[in-house]
């Protein structure tokens, strides 16, 4: 049985653990709420800007665009999001485990040359490195503090290799925020670019309605980078609300399984205490009475 001492040891052990975890879950949580503002601040510029496409690209007719070209598949890059660090729950390794067999996937139907992984996040290009593949490129992790310009550096990276031809389709693997305590991991095509659909009463007037100065070809062929770097930024805010998310939660549930095991130790320290006292008392009483005997 431990000792009164190690016991107490246990004990402060324990609390500053506790006092750790509950700090990074308050640190996840003011984190999640910025992360959660930019998302909503950008929102109405992305809805707009997901509307003009959806309503102009399908009122041209014969219109080309590098980022429209549908190929017949033969190379693929996918792109995995993921993060710096741990303690995070099941986040990376849901995510990676999802990622690992969408990439086997592409591999299985194109050739492992032909299939090029971009990960962000330390964790992803460790797990990938790890095991044999060969990373074309890595980023870090997109934080609430991430200038613009490095989300529009990702942006360039991906639709510049597809613009040239190096790659037929993109695909992301990230993580949908869907609320603190739910994160799902997803997969989704993101080049070639499939306009989102407008609405019917859009398409009919988006010609009708209003005159484009300059013409429609060339208000797309500005829209449509601006379109994609938008994706990319909702992705990547979505990927990052999901890590604090998880975070939050795993330190959440820490702390109190820390509370919980302070109070057992506690409970276990105060009857180890009880029995050496009785202990002692037993040895003085048996001592008394051997001298009156």
């Amino acid at each position: 049985m431990a000792s009164l001492r190690d016991i107490k040891r246990k004990i402060r052990v324990v609390k500053n653990i506790a006092q750790i975890t509950q700090a990074m879950k308050m640190v996840a949580a003011a984190k999640l709420r910025r992360v959660q503002e930019r998302v909503q601040k950008g929102k109405p510029y992305a809805n707009t800007m997901a509307e003009l496409v959806g309503t102009l690209a399908p009122s041209v007719k014969d219109f080309s665009h590098p980022l429209l070209t549908v190929r017949p598949v033969q190379s693929v890059m996918v792109v995995v999001i993921s993060a710096d660090k741990g303690l995070a729950g099941a986040y990376n390794s849901n995510l990676l485990r999802l990622a690992h067999r969408f990439v086997d996937t592409q591999i299985a139907q194109h050739g492992v040359a032909n299939v090029k992984i971009v990960s962000l996040g330390r964790k992803a290009s460790e797990y990938f490195a790890k095991r044999g593949y060969t990373l074309t490129e890595t980023f870090p992790a997109i934080g609430p503090d991430t200038p613009y310009d490095t989300i529009r550096a990702v942006s360039n990276t991906l639709t510049g290799q597809f613009s040239v031809g190096q790659v037929d389709e993109v695909y992301i693997c990230y993580t949908e925020f869907v609320s603190a305590l739910v994160q799902r991991p997803e997969t989704v095509k993101f080049l070639p670019i499939e306009p989102p659909a407008a609405e019917e009463g859009d398409q009919q007037g988006g010609r009708s309605d209003f005159i484009f100065e300059p013409k429609i070809e060339e208000l797309l062929g500005v829209l449509l980078p601006r379109y994609v770097e938008t994706r990319v930024y909702q992705l990547l805010m979505e990927a990052t609300a999901s890590e604090y998310g998880a975070r939050m939660t795993a330190m959440s549930a820490a702390t109190k399984n820390a509370g919980e095991q302070i109070d057992n130790l506690t409970l276990i320290a105060n009857r180890t205490r009880q029995a050496g006292i009785t202990k002692d008392l037993l040895d003085i009483i048996g001592g008394s009475e051997a001298l009156k005997g």
